[in-house]
């Protein structure tokens, strides 16, 4: 799909935005929307980054996840230093479509730079109490070197 012929829907009527089957995506103060990338056969989530327009049109043309990197500023196509691309496979919107889920392929090792298939690896105690709350560990082996990978 070529990007330049990808168009989003105009937000004006809300009754619209809620029934009708045209993507108008609602992109933040800054140009962002959040995204979660969750594994599309298992369902269990990978990642939760952010699009800009460009980024989701890229990801719409290319059919592999393409994020934003809020910390760099830039346009992030998900595996293009790693080799761990995101194949996509189907994405939704939430009701007034200001969120989007990406259910994907995760193709390679992981989809977390810390070196694990998922960036949800740890899961908050509802039930210690304690000060601070504490975390633990779901997936505490990794799936690969993240320095091999990135460098240091």
């Amino acid at each position: 799909m070529d990007k330049a012929k990808i168009t989003f829907g105009t937000r004006e009527d809300k009754k619209a935005l809620e029934e009708h089957p045209v993507f108008a995506p609602k992109f933040d103060a800054d140009g962002l929307i959040p995204a979660v990338a969750m594994d599309a056969e298992t369902k269990e989530p990978l990642m939760l980054a952010y699009m800009n327009a460009e980024s989701l049109q890229q990801t719409l043309a290319l059919g592999e996840a393409v994020y934003f990197s809020r910390s760099r500023q830039e346009i992030w196509h998900k595996g293009a230093t790693s080799g761990h691309v995101q194949k996509v496979k189907e994405i939704r919107t939430d009701c007034d479509q200001d969120a989007v889920i990406l259910y994907v392929e995760q193709l390679g090792a992981g989809a977390c730079h810390t070196g694990r298939t998922t960036c949800f690896y740890r899961v908050v105690d509802l039930e210690k109490g304690t000060h601070p709350t504490a975390l633990s560990f779901t997936e505490a082996d990794l799936s690969f070197d993240p320095n091999s990978v990135y460098g240091k």
